[in-house]
C-alpha cells in the first residue's frame, strides 16, 4: 500500500506503520503550497526556478536560505533550479565573484540544470526588446541629469511630472537609442525609459530606467556593449526566457512586482513567469550589506572574503561550518513573509549539533604544561586505546602514544585548589582520559615563579578502573606525549562583532568589531594521529571545541587548525546580562 506525497506527488511506500503512530507532518510553507497547486492544476508541468546573484562579491549567509529555497523547491518537486549570474553592473562584476559563486552553490549540496547561465547571454534579446517598446511608443530616451531625474520624479506624497523628452517621435527615439548602443553619448548624458505613468502611486512605475549607459569592460562579454539593462528590466525577461515557472526572491523585490508583471505584459516573451517574495533572512551579530562587507576586505579588518569570522559562505566553509549544518538551519527557521531577526545562536547550535553526532574525537593541548612521570621508566612507550566517536562504532579507534613526559593544560594544574576544582592539585589524583591516574607531587618553576613543569606519580593497576586503595580522582584531563606529538597552530575564532545590531541606527559598524574575535595559539600541541589531517575533516578536541584544518594556511611543516565553534554556547549567558 502507498501514500501520494503532498509535496512531489510521488507515491511513497508508508513504512512508520498506522496512522496513529506516525509522527505528523510538517505544514507546507507557503511557497511548497503555491507549487503544489500549481502542479495539482496542471497550470505547471514541471518546476523550474532560478538563483540570480549578482557577481560582485562573496555570497552570504542570507543567499545561503535563498539558495536552500530555489534549488530545494526544484529538488523536492522533481524540477531544475537555473544557476543565473545578474551580471548587469560591469564595474563591480569580475570571475573571482563568479567562481566563488559557483563552488558555495555546489558546496552546499547543490547542482544546477543545464549550463551555467548569464543575464549578458541575453544581452542581444534585450535589446530587441527595448526596440519594441520604443516602436510601440511604450520607452523613449531621456535627456534628464541624474540630479533633474529625481526631481521630476516626486515624492511618495507627490505624483511626478512627465520628462520634457517623453513625448519624443518613435523615430528620433529609435536613434538616439542606436546612438547610445554605439557609444555616442557619455555615460549619464542620456537613459532609455518605460513609458508607463509619472503619477503612479507605486514609484517603481514612474518611468524607470531601463538601459544606461556604462562604458567599461565586461568580466563575460567583454568591450561589445557600452549600454546595459537595469535589473528591473533584465530580471523578468531573463526568467521568460528560460522558462522559469516560480521566480522566488526577497521581500524588498515586492514593490517591483507590479513593473515585473508590466514588462512581462508588453513584450512578446516566450513564457509567463510569476515573481513570489520571502523574507530575508537577518541573523543578530551579522552584517550582511556587500557594501559593509567589502569595506571590511578592503580596510584589512579581516583576511579577505574567506576569512573564517566572515558571514560568508566561503568563510563559514574555511571555519568548518558543515554544508548540512547550513541547511539544516535554513529548514529549521522556516518560509515565511514576516521580516524578523533570527539568533544566530540557531546557527551555531545547527554547526554544534552535526559535529557533535559526526565529528571524531582528538587531543589537543593549546596552552602546553610539561609533565613529567617520575616512576614511568623514560624509554618505555606504551600504546593507549582511544574511541573515536563515543557513540559511534563505525569510527576507527585511535591509537596515543604514553611516555615519560606529557603535556597538559596550563590550567589543569594548580598548586593548591577549593573543592570544585576537578583537575591537577599537588597532593591530588586526577585520571588522564583513556590512561593512567596520577598524582601530583612538585611544581618546578621558572625565575619569574611561573610554573613550568610537574612531576607527578602514575597510580599502577589504574588503567580503566580507579585506583584499588579508595582515593578517587578527583577528575579527567587530556594530554598528549611530549615526544609523540603534533606540533600545530590553533586559531580560536569567535563572533566578530560584539553588538548584536552591528550596523543599526546609524551606528558605525567598525566601532562593533569583537577584539577577542581572533586569538592565535602557536604552540600547540596534538595527538599524532593528526598528522593525518585534510582539509574538509572536522574534529572535537575534547574539553576544546570543534576545529577543522585551516585551508589557506596549513602546510605539511605547520598544519594550523580552526576553531570552528566551542562546545557550549559561551554567549548565551554574556547575552542575558
Amino acid at each position: 500500500m502507498s501514500d501520494h506525497s503532498p509535496a512531489t506527488g510521488k507515491d511513497t511506500k508508508d513504512t512508520a506503520g498506522t496512522a496513529e503512530n506516525r509522527a505528523p507532518e510538517k505544514p507546507l510553507h507557503f511557497i511548497q503550497q503555491i507549487i503544489r497547486k500549481d502542479i495539482e492544476s496542471g497550470q505547471v508541468q514541471q518546476v523550474v526556478t532560478r538563483f540570480p546573484p549578482e557577481p560582485n562579491g562573496y555570497l552570504h549567509i542570507g543567499h545561503a536560505k535563498s539558495i536552500c529555497l530555489n534549488f530545494g523547491m526544484a529538488e523536492e518537486f522533481g524540477g531544475v533550479c537555473h544557476l543565473r549570474f545578474d551580471d548587469t553592473n560591469p564595474e563591480k562584476e569580475n570571475e573571482e565573484y563568479v567562481n566563488a559563486i559557483k563552488a558555495d552553490v555546489q558546496w552546499l549540496g547543490f547542482e544546477w540544470g543545464g549550463p551555467v547561465r548569464y543575464t549578458s547571454d541575453y544581452f542581444q534579446n534585450l535589446y530587441d526588446w527595448a526596440l519594441h517598446l520604443i516602436r510601440e511608443g511604450k520607452a523613449y530616451v531621456c535627456d534628464l541629469s541624474p540630479d533633474q531625474a529625481r526631481e521630476y520624479r516626486g515624492t511618495l506624497t507627490e505624483p511626478g511630472r512627465n520628462s520634457p523628452y517623453r513625448d519624443r517621435s518613435v523615430e528620433e527615439n529609435l536613434e538616439r537609442f542606436e546612438k547610445m548602443r554605439r557609444g555616442e553619448f557619455a555615460e549619464g548624458e542620456c537613459v532609455l525609459r518605460a513609458r508607463i505613468d509619472m503619477a503612479a502611486p507605486n514609484m517603481n512605475l514612474r518611468d524607470p530606467i531601463i538601459y544606461r549607459i556604462k562604458k567599461a569592460h565586461h568580466h563575460h562579454t567583454g568591450d561589445t556593449w557600452s549600454i546595459y539593462p537595469s535589473y528591473d528590466f533584465a530580471h523578468g525577461q531573463s526568467d521568460a526566457l528560460e522558462g522559469i515557472t516560480h521566480s522566488i526572491c526577497t521581500l524588498e523585490f515586492e514593490d517591483h512586482r507590479p513593473l515585473y508583471d508590466w514588462f512581462i505584459e508588453n513584450l512578446p516573451v516566450p513564457a509567463r513567469p510569476r515573481q513570489y517574495e520571502f523574507a530575508r533572512l537577518n541573523v543578530n551579530y551579522t552584517i550582511t550589506s556587500k557594501r559593509k562587507l567589502k569595506q571590511l576586505v578592503d580596510e584589512g579588518h579581516v583576511d579577505g572574503w574567506d576569512d573564517p569570522r566572515m558571514p560568508t559562505i566561503s568563510g563559514m566553509r574555511r571555519r568548518g561550518y558543515p554544508p548540512e549544518a547550513l541547511r539544516n538551519f535554513c529548514t529549521a527557521i522556516g518560509v515565511t513573509r514576516s521580516d524578523s531577526v533570527v539568533d544566530v545562536g540557531m546557527l551555531e547550535y545547527a554547526v554544534r549539533d552535526h559535529l557533535d553526532k559526526n565529528a571524531p574525537r582528538a587531543m589537543c593541548v593549546l596552552h602546553p604544561l610539561k609533565v613529567t612521570l617520575t616512576n614511568y621508566p623514560s624509554d618505555r612507550i606504551e600504546e593507549m586505546r582511544a574511541p573515536g566517536h563515543p557513540n559511534r562504532d563505525d569510527f576507527s579507534e585511535r591509537v596515543l602514544p604514553f611516555t615519560h613526559t606529557l603535556y597538559i593544560e596550563q590550567d589543569d594544574f594548580r598548586e593548591e585548589a577549593n573543592k570544585k576544582y576537578k583537575r591537577l592539585v599537588l597532593g591530588k589524583r586526577v585520571r588522564l582520559r583513556n590512561a593512567y591516574v596520577i598524582e601530583a607531587d612538585e611544581a618546578i618553576k621558572n625565575d619569574e615563579g611561573e610554573v613550568i613543569e610537574v612531576r607527578a606519580r602514575i597510580i599502577e593497576d589504574t588503567l580503566g578502573k580507579d585506583p584499588q586503595d579508595g582515593v578517587k580522582p578527583k577528575g579527567v584531563i587530556h594530554w598528549v606525549s611530549a615526544t609523540h606529538h603534533l606540533n600545530c597552530e590553533v586559531r580560536l575564532y569567535d563572533r566578530l562583532f560584539s553588538d548584536p545590531s552591528p550596523d543599526s541606527g546609524g551606528k558605525d559598524f567598525l566601532q562593533a568589531i569583537n577584539p577577542d574575535s581572533l586569538k592565535i595559539l602557536e604552540s600547540c600541541k596534538a595527538e599524532i594521529s593528526l598528522a593525518g589531517a585534510k582539509v574538509g575533516n572536522h574534529f572535537q578536541f575534547e574539553r576544546s571545541g570543534y576545529f577543522c584544518l585551516d585551508s589557506k594556511y596549513s602546510t605539511i611543516d605547520k598544519p594550523v587548525f580552526n576553531r570552528t565553534i566551542e562546545l557550549r554556547d559561551t554567549w548565551a549567558k554574556m547575552d542575558q546580562q
